[in-house]
């Protein structure tokens, strides 16, 4: 039996389970026990295989697929459909909240790691905030340079009014 751990170096150090291999109950033909022997070679190690699969596993984490399905962007886009389907009105505030009390388990969006993958689904949210506000702000100051172009170019005299 293996097992390879990420350890996680905050107060308390903790260990997190990556990856557990049981090498002789190993089916040659099971695409996933491949793949989970592949991640032990060398040439995963230098692609950081066991770094990507460990990303993987924290994306579909109940902890952060709870915290991204109560984020504000997936609260929009649930309350629209739910007005196309019953033209209700709902708040996001309780549509969370139903969501909290009658869909979700309690377990992944209370403690510790539920802290912590909402704190990762903020900061990914306003990381993307940033860059579309930079984007914004770039188009912006773009339109205004051509705007000040083209009232530059309508106040000059043409050669042909000169004549």
């Amino acid at each position: 039996m293996w097992r390879v751990f990420r350890v996680i170096f905050a107060k308390p150090i903790d260990a997190e389970l990556v990856l557990d291999i049981d090498l002789l109950a190993l089916n040659a033909k099971n695409h996933n026990d491949l793949e989970s022997l592949y991640l032990l070679t060398r040439e995963s190690m230098l692609k950081s295989g066991l770094y990507a699969y460990h990303d993987h596993l924290q994306a579909t984490n109940k902890f952060y697929l709870a915290a991204v399905m109560l984020s504000d962007a997936v609260l929009d886009t649930v309350r629209r459909e739910l007005r196309r389907v019953s033209d209700a009105k709902i708040e996001l505030d309780e549509l969370r909240e139903a969501l909290k009390q009658e869909v979700i388990k309690r377990e992944v969006i209370e403690g510790e790691k539920a802290d912590g993958a909402r704190k990762k689904v903020a900061k990914a949210a306003g990381k993307m905030l940033r860059i579309r506000k930079s984007k914004d702000d770039a188009e912006e100051d773009a339109a205004d340079a051509t705007s000040v172009v083209v009232a530059q170019s309508a106040s000059r005299p043409r050669k042909e009014d000169a004549l």
